[in-house]
């Protein structure tokens, strides 16, 4: 399930290809950006306040323990890497930016794997390398490019966004809809601030509306759909099944602009097929412990994780603080929230 959640996403977002380069003939990219950032926050925030009238939400609630995560992945996502990525861009050429962006996948990984010990190994690194590298193939246009200060820019926001992306995992297990919407609104004021610095002026109202519209999509839906494939899959993973939105953006611009079906895509096609398989094949199985463990999140109790009593009568998915006991079992498992434990 949550690597068909890591595909939608990457799906959504890959719409924003083809309709950012419909929308750009009218609106200037920081504009766009900023668009689709408050696009996202407030069409969140509008279904957050609606689940919550209708009393329907099933999902932890945000407290202080979470405000370092949540302030790192604004900084790291929603302020330096846009800066970073925009700075670099005006020194830079467009298709040298496109090829370093696709490290943000590399940077998720060696975060995810060294800093918070999630599990790598062999058929990971594989399928990581092969994104990449048809990530990469998409992106080349030939002549190469230089690695002067406009790329150094460009490879920190990639790395910016690795950064958010590990730490919007230690989170997952909240509310994905209120992680979101702070993550958008926060984007688009940003944004938008520095949209009106740089060209001085509101964009056209007649397309701003398109913009916010993408940005719910694109920007919203599908980061809350990468959250919750985080929870299951840990940061590196879903970053994996999220790093082949290019391939897809490319091939939705065949199939709506009518851009031509070139042997870079059918290339890339190949090795994101691989990768794929190797992800959705993979089983990774041993004996581990779980610590004793106390926090909240939306949960059931088929999984066998979560065996704590109830009140008779409460049943079904539901969030409350919950203890988890000192456990050792061995089943497969990937390193989401329950799995975070070392490996030798």
């Amino acid at each position: 399930m949550e690597h068909g959640l890591a595909l939608a996403a990457a799906l959504l977002f890959a719409v924003s290809v083809p309709a950012g380069k419909l929308l750009l003939e009218h609106l200037k990219p920081l504009e766009l950006s900023a668009l689709c950032y408050l696009g996202s926050g407030l069409g969140l925030l509008a279904w957050r306040l609606l689940q919550a009238a209708r009393g329907a939400a099933k999902e932890a609630s945000l407290d202080r323990r979470d405000l370092p995560c949540i302030a790192g992945f604004v900084l790291a996502g929603g302020v330096l890497a846009p800066l970073l990525l925009f700075s670099g861009l005006k020194l830079t050429s467009s298709s040298s930016t496109s090829i370093l962006l696709n490290f943000e996948l590399v940077f998720t990984s060696l975060i995810a794997v060294a800093v918070f010990k999630e599990q790598g190994g062999a058929r990971f690194w594989t399928a990581a390398g092969l994104i990449t590298a048809g990530a990469m193939a998409l992106s080349w246009e030939g002549g190469g490019f230089s690695f002067g200060l406009g790329a150094a820019l460009v490879l920190a926001s990639a790395f910016m966004w690795g950064v958010d992306n590990n730490l919007t995992a230690r989170v997952s297990i909240k509310d994905p809809v209120a992680l979101a919407s702070i993550k958008g609104l926060a984007g688009g004021l940003i944004n938008g601030g520095l949209a009106l610095y740089a060209y001085g002026s509101l964009p056209p109202l007649k397309w701003s509306g398109a913009a916010l519209l993408l940005g719910f999509a694109s920007y919203g839906v599908s980061l809350v759909l990468f959250i919750l494939a985080m929870r299951g899959l840990g940061a590196s993973r879903a970053g994996a099944f999220f790093g082949s939105y290019p391939f897809l953006g490319a091939a939705l611009s065949v199939v709506f602009l009518g851009e031509p079906l070139t042997a870079r895509l059918l290339w890339a096609s190949a090795l994101m097929l691989g990768a794929f398989l190797l992800l959705a094949l993979e089983s990774h199985v041993h004996v581990h412990r779980h610590e004793p463990l106390e926090h909240d999140h939306g949960h059931d109790h088929d999984d066998g994780h979560h065996g704590h009593a109830h009140e008779p009568g409460e049943a079904g998915a539901h969030s409350h603080a919950h203890r988890h006991e000192p456990q050792e079992h061995e089943h497969p498992h990937l390193p989401d929230a329950h799995h975070r434990h070392g490996h030798g």
